[in-house]
């Protein structure tokens, strides 16, 4: 294939590209950063942002098929930054797409689409968008998951990918907020519950888009549809974060807070940042609290049956081979 990872810095994207490259493809990365590491491996990486259209179009000449894993991620931050990152930059990308003639559309969407602030549990791709949505991420992906699915047609075929909580080895973004916290003594348990999530290791989030990208066609089950990936294994959240913490060295999780005076704190936390206008992220907002208090965990029949695809890497084999990543390349070493 020739292929354009968009977001190619980002943990999925990065290890997407890096796999496509090993099966001897032509891969292009689009992000806003340099990646030397990808140079490195024979990638051709290609620096724009996602709102400017013409750079967008210049990185999708040439090319069979486009994985648009670029998103502005997070918990807190301005409702226009979301947009513009989330649903232009998914506009430009289904542009450049219909103007160079590309093929094929992998989304990397977000099984966060669905959540309505309540228990998940066992949802199928039936489920609904919400009325309203609790984060501008969760709203601003819904819309452009919906222009991605609502755009696949006879020369343009799309399918979206909606893999929960990835992690594993190469995580510069969820597991070292999660060590500097536990290091901090600032990480607490929220509520006497341990509700049961699903996650899913980076290989086989990666091997589901590939899969998609080589069976997707106009014809294919997978055209205008959406799949949850996961492992197919939930488990208690405070298990997976304590597993996360034993792999890289530290303590369990013991302290907590209950979950009234969790949200009050929340509701205090982003009053101040937004009336002060402070930069970054508050050290707790109300999304993160009902991530952390609901069960959010989803039936993957669809994605095995339509994409031949199962999760291999189990959560005890993943736990070992990231502490083994971890102890080989100490990634939270001052």
């Amino acid at each position: 294939m020739r292929a354009l990872v968009t977001g190619g810095g980002g943990f999925l994207g990065s290890a997407l590209a890096r796999r496509l490259r090993e099966r001897g493809d032509e891969v292009r990365v689009f992000g806003r950063g340099s990646y030397p590491e990808l140079e490195a491996v024979g990638i051709d990486c290609v620096r724009g942002d996602l709102g400017d259209a013409s750079a967008v179009g210049a990185a999708c000449e040439d090319r069979d098929v486009v994985f648009h894993a670029a998103a502005k991620v997070g918990l807190w931050g301005r409702y226009r930054d979301y947009f513009a990152a989330n649903v232009t930059g998914t506009k430009n990308v289904l542009r450049a797409c219909a103007e160079h003639g590309v093929r094929k559309l992998v989304f990397t969407g977000s099984p966060s689409v669905v959540f309505d602030g309540t228990d998940v549990e066992g949802w199928n791709e039936s489920a609904p968008y919400p009325r309203t949505f609790d984060s501008h991420y969760s709203r601003t992906k819904a819309e452009s998951e919906a222009m991605v699915l609502a755009s696949n047609h006879d020369k343009l075929a799309t399918v979206s990918l909606r893999p929960h909580l990835v992690w594993g080895p190469g995580d510069r973004h969820l597991l070292p907020r999660m060590v500097a916290k536990a290091r901090s003594g600032r990480l607490f348990r929220i509520g006497a519950h341990s509700k049961r999530v699903d996650t899913i290791y980076i290989d086989d989030a990666v091997e589901a888009h590939i899969l998609a990208a080589v069976q997707l066609s106009p014809l294919s089950e997978l055209a205008g549809n959406a799949y949850f990936l996961s492992a197919g294994d939930p488990r208690p959240v405070w298990e997976i974060v304590d597993r996360m913490l034993a792999a890289a060295g530290l303590p369990p999780v013991r302290r907590s807070v209950p979950v009234g005076l969790a949200l009050a704190a929340a509701r205090i936390c982003e009053a101040s940042w937004g009336l002060l206008g402070l930069a970054g992220e508050p050290p707790l907002t109300g999304f993160l609290v009902r991530q952390l208090t609901t069960a959010h965990w989803f039936d993957i029949a669809a994605a095995r049956r339509d994409l031949a695809w199962s999760p291999r890497v189990g959560i005890e084999e993943g736990m070992e081979r990231l502490a083994q990543w971890i102890r080989a390349t100490r990634p939270f070493d001052p």
